[in-house]
């Protein structure tokens, strides 16, 4: 099979730009944004392990990023917000940023992708990109990568903040590997203008109620009132 050519010049030049980095070894960058159905006989020519190496490296200067913006933070509300900077949707956000969908390099087959599984490629190619620069230059450029493109996101006291039930689901997962169960304990009110009241269970701790005109909304509230009470919320911003 013939080997696959590496990015041109023009390209890297404008990946480079915009990713605020210049490789010493070019080949670092082609391997980051080949995906392994582009050379499916030569094995380590693709991103497979660097992403593997870049989520750790995400990971750690996501955690640094969080620890020293949110002084004040419980543990529980710096793991619900560093789930949330490190998932596969807020790396596929970067790539987007980044437009890396322009230079990713795949097979025939995976060219044809869409939804999730194209979402996972995007992250994964970010992931592969950190572990490039680090491995090209080390922890310091690694770290300037990721604060250039994070920090604004990280900083938000809102802005990335998802809503009740999932952030409650994180955090259960975190604390206590377990998931949130919720059960309706009453449904009042005419056809018209009903009220449900739902109750959310997480072993551990005590539970709590939402009442509201949906199940869903009354979901929302119970979970709510647990993010507030154990700190992962405060009321004053996170209430509305």
């Amino acid at each position: 099979m013939k080997r696959l050519k590496g990015l041109g010049e023009e390209d890297r030049t404008r990946i480079e730009t915009a990713i605020g980095y210049t490789f010493v070894e070019k080949q670092r960058l082609d391997r980051a944004l080949t995906h392994s159905s582009a050379t499916p006989s030569t094995k380590g020519s693709d991103y497979e392990r660097l992403e593997f190496l870049g989520d750790r490296v995400l990971g750690l200067c996501v955690a640094e990023l969080l620890f020293k913006t949110f002084r004040n933070a419980t543990e529980g509300e710096l793991s619900v917000r560093f789930n949330q900077l490190v998932s596969a949707e807020a790396c596929a956000t970067i790539a987007d940023e980044l437009e890396l969908h322009r230079f990713i390099r795949t097979g025939s087959d995976v060219k044809k992708l869409t939804g999730k599984a194209m979402l996972n490629v995007r992250a994964d190619v970010v992931e592969s990109l950190i572990a490039a620069i680090y491995l090209d230059a080390g922890l310091e450029a690694a770290r300037g990568f990721v604060l250039r493109f994070w920090e604004e996101k990280a900083s938000r006291a809102d802005g990335a903040r998802r809503d009740a039930k999932t952030e409650l689901q994180e955090w259960a997962h975190a604390k206590f590997a377990t998931t949130p169960a919720y059960r309706i304990a009453e449904r009042a009110g005419p056809d018209h203008d009903p009220r449900f009241t739902v109750i959310v269970e997480i072993p551990g701790i005590a539970p709590e109620s939402g009442t509201d005109r949906s199940k869903r909304a009354a979901e929302q509230v119970a979970a709510t009132k647990i993010l507030e009470r154990e700190g992962v919320w405060t009321k004053s911003t996170d209430a509305g």
